[in-house]
């Protein structure tokens, strides 16, 4: 996406995280006008199980199968209730939710592949969290654009959204959260090429994985899992040139942690290849990469499709290699 529209949408994003100031009358002006519908937790529970619903679909499948579900059910019922008449703490509770289905289809959009779509929605869920006083949404909000930022190669701007994610997320007393918002941190400096940063931001978000609870919280960054955790971690170390900890969080994040879905365990698999591949470990890499194959077929993704892209870039640098020639060809295959 254009690239001067990113940093000001961005930055824009990022000075109202500084401000630390929610816009305290923007809900209660919608409880003076009622609308002709009666909203309530119910209405409130049923945004949420159906964000759960459809956020483990697109886990297991890709963003590319639900989002146009995800979209019609955000502009046609949770519009509706959105223009309702609530109280003051249904409307906060409300605006939450909604903000939440909100970053799902921006993760959607990203995972087809539509970058810009995939800003407006995280800007959206940022302003909706704000509005709503809920500092862990907000600051997720900015961890997926500084995340996005980081993949689009907008390093500058990348640690800025990181280092206001963190700064937000730091006030938050859920260690899930703050693992979340250290690594997306730890990431950034990485990427930038600032290792003092991202070591300590690393140290700090393993400080905070294992002080906290292996089931999913209620919040939505407590649903962060230590399987993602170490993930996360492993790229991380890839990207500081300490393979030996890559290969073992990523290890990690696929035997012990049991990382079940197949876009997710694909996705790590794949990244596995390639760290068994610097360390000179060829055939594992290309067993990897088959299981990889297994995981990522009917998966409509472009992490996966980037992936196998990665893939078959790399194979003909292996030389005369049967097994080298047999994914080769199972991936020239790949639908």
């Amino acid at each position: 996406m254009d690239r001067r529209k990113f940093v000001l949408a961005a930055s824009a994003a990022v000075g109202l995280a500084a401000l630390d100031a929610t816009d305290v009358e923007a809900i209660t002006r919608r409880v003076t006008k009622p609308g002709p519908v009666a909203v309530g937790m119910g209405e409130v529970a049923a945004v949420r199980t159906m964000t759960t619903t459809l956020g483990d679909a697109a886990s297991e499948l890709g963003g590319g199968h639900a989002r146009h579900l995800a979209v019609r059910y955000l502009t046609v019922d949770v519009k509706r209730w959105l223009n309702g008449r609530f109280t003051d703490p249904v409307g906060r509770d409300l605006f939450a939710a909604t903000s939440e289905l909100v970053q799902l289809i921006g993760w959607m959009a990203r995972d087809e592949g539509l970058q810009g779509l995939c800003q407006k929605y995280h800007l959206h869920a940022f302003r909706l969290a704000d509005e709503a006083g809920q500092s862990e949404l907000a600051a997720t909000a900015l961890r997926g654009l500084a995340d996005q930022a980081i993949d689009l190669g907008h390093l500058p701007v990348a640690v800025r959204l990181a280092e206001a994610c963190e700064s937000r997320g730091r006030k938050l007393d859920n260690p899930k959260a703050l693992a979340y918002y250290r690594n997306t941190y730890a990431r950034a400096a990485a990427v930038d090429g600032d290792r003092t940063t991202a070591t300590t931001m690393l140290s700090g978000s393993q400080q905070a994985i294992e002080r906290a609870p292996a089931k999913p919280g209620q919040s939505w960054a407590s649903h962060y899992s230590h399987g993602r955790w170490a993930h996360e971690s492993g790229m991380i170390h890839t990207r500081l040139g300490d393979y030996a900890a890559a290969e073992e969080h990523l290890h990690l994040a696929l035997d012990i942690h049991g990382l079940d879905r197949r876009r997710t365990r694909a996705i790590v698999l794949a990244d596995l290849g390639h760290v068994q591949l610097k360390r000179g470990n060829t055939a594992q890499a290309l067993a990897t990469w088959n299981e990889f194959l297994d995981c990522a077929e009917g998966v409509q993704s472009v992490r996966i499709d980037d992936g196998a892209g990665n893939i078959a870039a790399r194979l003909p640098l292996l030389g005369d290699s049967a097994d080298a020639a047999a994914l080769a060809e199972r991936l020239a295959t790949r639908t």
